[in-house]
């Protein structure tokens, strides 16, 4: 499996489903990977992401201060399947010379990145499946242009500053 250095892109709501979405794009290639997120998902990476703080630790804070107090590191962050429309992710932690990969979904896993400034892969086999659309869930556009089309509703007032 080939893991290709993605960035966080975006942040946005897509409007036909009322959900979040994150873009994660290579660092270098043309392709996006756009994964829907739960909003209190959403929020937490916002936070991040405009650098606000909350008065007390959320969720990923408590995450980042709970592997770093115990003498670990998070390496890095893993996207790596795709199953049913569900995507799967791994966080990888050192300790002591020794590494764990902790099973953990795409939002939380790019939040605790964010936090611990740990990179971000994606398998690249990732950035070629072909979308199904059902009525339960959307197709999932890998190029940019397909992606920005159905995003094109976006309200920015409905979902922070964060666009394509």
């Amino acid at each position: 499996m080939t893991m290709l250095e993605v960035k966080l892109e975006g942040l946005a709501l897509d409007m036909t489903t009322n959900t979040p979405v994150i873009i994660l794009a290579p660092v270098e290639l043309e392709k996006v990977l756009p994964i829907w997120i739960g909003h209190a998902e959403a929020w937490a990476i916002a936070m991040e992401l405009s650098g606000v703080a909350s008065k007390r630790p959320l969720t990923h804070d408590l995450i980042r201060q709970v592997i770093e107090t115990m003498g670990g590191k998070v390496d890095r962050v893993e996207i790596t399947d795709l199953k049913e429309q569900t995507f799967f992710a791994v966080i990888q932690i050192s300790r002591d010379g020794k590494t764990e990969r902790i099973d953990a979904r795409p939002s939380d896993s790019i939040a605790v990145a964010l936090k611990t400034g740990a990179q971000i892969y994606v398998n690249e086999d990732l950035f070629t499946v072909e979308a199904q659309d059902t009525s339960e869930t959307p197709a999932m556009p890998t190029d940019r242009e397909s992606l920005r089309e159905r995003l094109r509703n976006i309200n920015p007032e409905d979902f922070g500053k964060y666009s394509l």
